[in-house]
């Protein structure tokens, strides 16, 4: 009777030190981490609950300095202007933490802001907790939920992140297009090729 009850006690405690896993994000998942709070390139303190908008928000995890965003700057200014106009909230996230102290710095990150004319909010995700979150490893590499903070397509913003010329389906702008339209998102996942984010080891 003492060896079950000195058993049952040591697997509580043992199980009390496990690290909490964290629930892989799926299309119709919940907006994770939607109060944390990161630095925008304005010096405000924003949560993602704050960047929300009436027909959701659109999260992109982004770098100042990879090859796949300078191919697709055009692209991502498009596709989040056109998100504005439909009262989706814009968020992008750089959790490069890896890099801080260099191109990834918060410095660079508000001259890469200014240069490419954001006008949508750019945050710092310290310790890439969002990332974590997220399960995001790519830039860049796109969320959009709907406006009931469900996750709606998770992947690249088109079939081809590596030449804007040979894009034959523009992935984003049609789930864009399906969320506003209430219907479900014909292609809801894709494949999002970029740069590694680099996390902390």
């Amino acid at each position: 009777m003492k060896a079950t009850f000195y058993l049952s006690c040591c697997t509580v405690l043992l199980s009390s030190f496990q690290p909490e896993l964290e629930i892989p994000l799926e299309p119709g998942g919940l907006l994770p981490k939607s109060e944390l709070n990161c630095t925008d390139v304005s010096g405000k303190e924003i949560s993602l609950n704050t960047a929300k908008q009436e027909n959701g928000l659109l999260v992109i995890f982004c770098s100042n300095s990879c090859p796949y965003m300078q191919r697709n700057h055009d692209r991502l200014r498009e596709v989040c202007t056109y998100a504005r106009k439909n009262k989706i909230g814009v968020v992008m996230v750089n959790s490069n933490e890896a890099a801080r102290n260099d191109l990834e710095s918060f410095a660079a990150m508000k001259e890469y802001a200014i240069r490419q004319q954001f006008s949508w909010y750019y945050v710092v995700d310290k310790k890439a907790v969002l990332a974590d979150a997220f399960d995001a490893n790519h830039t860049p590499e796109c969320f959009l939920f709907n406006k009931n903070s469900r996750l709606a397509y998770n992947g690249g913003i088109d079939d081809s992140p590596g030449n804007a010329d040979a894009v034959k389906t523009r992935l984003l702008h049609n789930a864009i297009n399906d969320m506003l339209a209430g219907k479900p998102v014909a292609v809801n996942t894709s494949h999002s090729l970029g740069c590694n984010i680099k996390r902390n080891l």
